[in-house]
């Protein structure tokens, strides 16, 4: 009977079946390589695609908000222009008031007393002046409580000058300007 050995032949196999387990094991290697490298590159491509979003957004938002300042600018500027014009309009308004103003005046004013002194405070008139009696100052008070430009006069000091003329009265009154006033 011949002998015919097998051995050589399975090792060549084992040998064979290794060396294509090496290659496969490699190439797994390699190919699990180039996966995690590709993931890698195209999560590094995400990240600087969104870092450019972001840097792009931030630059945008500084923008707006420059722009948002220069309307809070523009807004303030606009609120003390038409504070202006208010001022300027209630000027205007009252051109007219202070003629009124002293021609009531003029006309409460009776025989027997003059004015010394007419001071404007706001909407209040202190006014100063003689008078010859007591009388005299009252009639004031109702002229001026009659008008329709004046309110509410309040006599402060009444009191006699004996060093001048002996019936002589000096005065101090407080009166209020009307609200309706400043419309006629």
């Amino acid at each position: 009977m011949a002998r015919i050995n097998l051995l050589p032949w399975r090792d060549d196999l084992r040998k064979e079946q290794r060396r294509q387990f090496f290659v496969v094991l490699g190439g797994s290697a390699i190919l699990a390589l180039m996966v995690v490298g590709y993931v890698h590159l195209h999560i590094n491509g995400m990240i600087e695609t969104q870092e450019s979003r972001n840097s792009y957004l931030q630059g945008q938002i500084k923008e707006v908000e420059s722009k948002i300042k220069e309307i809070d600018n523009l807004e303030r500027q606009r609120q003390q222009l038409l504070a202006r014009m208010r001022v300027i309009e209630q000027l205007q308004s009252d051109r007219s008031v202070i003629v009124h103003l002293f021609e009531e005046l003029t006309k409460a004013v009776p025989e027997g007393l003059y004015l010394v002194n007419v001071k404007q405070s706001g909407r209040t008139l202190t006014i100063q002046g003689m008078a010859q009696s007591n009388a005299r100052v009252s009639t004031l008070m109702r002229n001026l409580d009659a008008s329709p430009w004046f309110e509410n006069p309040v006599l402060e000091i009444i009191q006699s000058d004996n060093k001048k003329d002996r019936g002589s009265r000096s005065f101090t009154m407080r009166v209020t300007q009307a609200t309706g006033a400043d419309k006629g």
